[in-house]
């Protein structure tokens, strides 16, 4: 059975390049994963994030008129950053059994580790290929 567009298959690497990685598709057929479509983090390098030989499973996305098809390992699977479920009722029990400096420090740690992990995101995506800030004001 052909592969149609919205599917999701399993497929193997079999190449990668700067700017994607080609899989193996049923049936014989091939495509190109472009390199926006690896991951919801941003790529810098392909093979960071995809191995040859490695099983993934892509979502075709698209069969152009001559036969090429595009896919992507991103839209296969959801993306994992929800929200993270929190048990009211524990954490006020903690909460009474802590003193206020206890609770403020607690606030402050969770708060930092927030904001690197928010510079650290902004900071890849700030950055091009070779290092330089993409901005006309350096």
């Amino acid at each position: 059975m052909p592969v149609s567009v919205g599917e999701i298959v399993e497929g193997t690497v079999t190449g990668i390049t700067n700017f994607g990685a080609f899989i193996q598709l049923p049936e014989g057929k091939s495509g190109l994963v472009h390199i926006s479509e690896v991951s919801h983090d941003y790529v810098e390098k392909v093979s960071d994030y995809l191995k040859k030989d490695q099983k993934v499973k892509v979502k075709v996305l698209s069969i152009s008129a001559d036969g090429k098809i595009s896919l992507s390992v991103r839209q296969a699977k959801p993306k994992t950053s929800k929200p993270v479920e929190i048990d009211w009722s524990r954490q006020e029990e903690r909460q009474r059994s802590m003193s206020f400096e206890d609770m403020l420090n607690s606030y402050l740690k969770d708060s930092n580790e927030k904001m690197d992990q928010i510079k650290t995101k902004d900071g890849r995506k700030s950055f091009g290929t070779r290092g330089k800030k993409n901005s006309s004001y350096d």
